[in-house]
């Protein structure tokens, strides 16, 4: 159990984490980050965490360094819990290529500035979440593109000796048992039953014991 009673946690991320936090009174969203909190409440009443959810639509790594002082370094988290790559591979697909598109180099030299501060800044223990899909087929121009982003994710993982949550695998390892299960509503958005995929590869890494470098 990685997780200590008294920690506070904050999910920092693009529209996946945010998952509607604005509308959510808890300001968890209706997402991953609620369904983690509901899992910790219900196997663990007795610890007393706090979580913040600071995810935005349409981010990129970009963007996360635009306010990583003050949702992150502001906060001074015990725990950061990090998903991002996905809009950084899809911005790239767009015809014409859109300008916040962030190819593999710049992608990785950016996470891991953050991420060098963050530890630096907040001595906080870190998670991070592999990107997840971009359509829920194998071998698509999006899947393709993306695997060297879940690739540099574990590498940044294992350099920081941060937590690594396989997302990325957690789906395919779905997909792959039943191809006719759908996870997301448009390839990339999760259905309720794709957030809990994420809650649950999260629990796992973070609270049995099952993540890792």
């Amino acid at each position: 159990m990685h997780i200590r009673n008294g920690d506070s946690i904050l999910f920092i991320g693009d529209s996946i984490t945010d998952a509607g936090r604005r509308e959510d009174a808890d300001g968890l969203g209706w997402g991953y980050v609620r369904l983690f909190r509901d899992l910790l409440w219900a196997r663990h009443p007795g610890l007393e965490v706090t979580i913040e959810n600071r995810g935005v639509s349409g981010d990129t790594v970009r963007h996360l360094a635009l306010r990583w002082r003050e949702d992150v370094i502001m906060s001074r988290p015990d725990w950061l819990v990090v998903s991002i790559g996905v809009n950084d591979v899809w911005r790239q697909l767009q015809q014409p290529t859109n300008s916040e598109a962030v190819e593999l180099r710049e992608f990785e030299a950016v996470y891991r500035r953050l991420l060098a501060e963050a530890r630096e800044r907040t001595q906080c223990r870190m998670a991070l979440c592999e990107p997840t899909i971009i359509g829920e087929e194998h071998g698509t121009p999006h899947n393709e593109l993306l695997t060297p982003y879940v690739e540099a994710v574990a590498n940044i993982a294992r350099d920081f000796d941060a937590v690594l949550v396989p997302m990325n695998a957690a789906f395919w390892r779905v997909l792959d048992a039943n191809p006719a299960h759908t996870l997301t509503s448009d390839g990339v958005h999760p259905y309720s039953q794709g957030f809990m995929i994420m809650a649950l590869t999260l629990y796992d890494a973070l609270c049995s014991g099952k993540g890792g470098v």
